[in-house]
């Protein structure tokens, strides 16, 4: 099963090269041919596949892609346009953006297919906590599984020097209480894109990833996405844009 070609790499690259709007609305076609189109085609084969491995996750191409123009609004970084194609996958049981999900993109240099929890907010970020420390055998157990280690070898992340203030140093999640952000990932070379391996490579490592992403969305969930008190929410986002 194949979606993208080479000259969806190919237009990335030459889009970086080229980042001006006038270049890119010239060459509108050959974005929408090579680009956006095979974007919407993966997004849409997820979405029946999502039904066996992630039926919790949406999958659609109006919810999921990310738009080719950049908000350059509050960026010091004025270029008009993204340099991949990405799409998210969030969780239906809480508002967006919250929770925890998916994420793949197709970049001028690489393939990037990973997911957790990129930007947590502030009482996301609490209730995760919590949930670590009272279940961390789980979390431990789930990240050192041959499944997870073989592709990721670990959970990446920002973390704290120290475990954060509430819990003792020596408790035995203190390397997952640390953690600011939750997630894992893998690059391939740009070229898996339009190789037969893409769309099976896609599908294995968001499997590996679910286990991580519904412990991560499990006190979310649980907690009905509400606001808690004393806890203001802060700006969230998943990869977005690593370009």
């Amino acid at each position: 099963m194949s979606f993208f070609t080479p000259k969806t790499v190919s237009f990335l690259r030459a889009l970086k090269r080229h980042n001006d709007r006038e270049w890119f609305r010239a060459r509108r076609e050959q974005y929408d041919a090579h680009v956006h189109e095979p974007m919407v085609a993966v997004v849409e084969q997820l979405a029946q596949d999502f039904r066996k491995i992630a039926p919790e996750l949406i999958a659609s191409p109006k919810q999921s892609m990310f738009r080719i123009y950049r908000d350059t609004r509050f960026s010091s970084n004025k270029k008009p346009l993204k340099t991949h194609a990405g799409a998210v996958f969030r969780t239906r049981d809480l508002p967006k953006p919250q929770g925890a999900g998916l994420y793949f993109e197709i970049a001028p240099g690489w393939v990037w297919i990973g997911g957790g929890m990129w930007r947590p907010e502030p009482r996301e970020l609490v209730r995760i906590r919590e949930h670590i420390a009272d279940t961390w055998p789980e979390i431990r157990t789930l990240t050192r599984a041959a499944s997870f280690r073989r592709r990721f070898e670990e959970l990446s992340g920002d973390a704290m020097t120290r475990v954060p203030r509430g819990y003792p140093a020596g408790h035995p999640a203190a390397q997952y209480l640390k953690h600011r952000q939750f997630y894992a990932g893998a690059e391939f070379p740009a070229s898996l894109a339009y190789s037969k391996d893409f769309y099976p490579t896609l599908i294995a490592t968001f499997k590996a990833l679910m286990p991580l992403v519904r412990f991560l969305n499990g006190p979310l969930v649980g907690d009905g996405g509400k606001e808690r008190p004393g806890l203001k929410a802060g700006p969230h986002g998943w990869v977005g844009n690593r370009s």
